[in-house]
């Protein structure tokens, strides 16, 4: 996994020479997160601490549009947007549910266990999630483990 950075320094550098307000202040943003967190572990993060951070600024951004749009707030929700798609620029290419879906059965044909049921979603779920780190929504694989359990 790359460490997005520097390309993330280089859009900082581009959002200021082209006077570029909310990419530039979103930009900043995630810098202090990555810094927020290196203060709080006390470590350099790695490429993967990165696109966790990375993750969970996409993740509130998600959260964020959904409860704008259940109240109603469309003037709000834009914005959010755009600091999502900003955001998701940085992120690995995100799977497919398809190709969750691959890994799914994958990890169930590995554990061997023909009688999994529904109550066991978390035998499989930890095993998945390490696969797909950082290329997939804990809800799609969720979501996914789920359907393939009740199948």
């Amino acid at each position: 996994m790359e460490d997005p950075r520097p390309e993330i320094q280089a859009a900082l550098k581009d959002a200021m020479k082209t006077q570029n307000k909310e990419r530039r202040d979103l930009l900043r943003l995630l810098q202090s997160a990555f810094k927020q967190v290196e203060i709080d572990t006390r470590k350099e993060l790695t490429a993967e601490d990165v696109i966790d951070v990375l993750q969970k600024e996409a993740k509130k951004r998600r959260e964020t549009i959904t409860d704008l749009t259940k109240a109603g707030r469309g003037d709000q929700i834009a914005q959010e947007e755009q600091e999502l798609v900003i955001i998701e620029e940085f992120l690995p290419r995100q799977m497919t549910e398809e190709e969750v879906a691959m890994i799914v059965k994958e990890v169930i044909a590995e554990m061997g266990d023909v009688s999994l049921s529904v109550k066991e979603m978390g035998r499989v779920i930890g095993p998945v999630m390490q696969k797909v780190k950082g290329q997939a929504d804990g809800k799609l694989v969720s979501k996914i483990v789920r359907e393939q359990l009740n199948a």
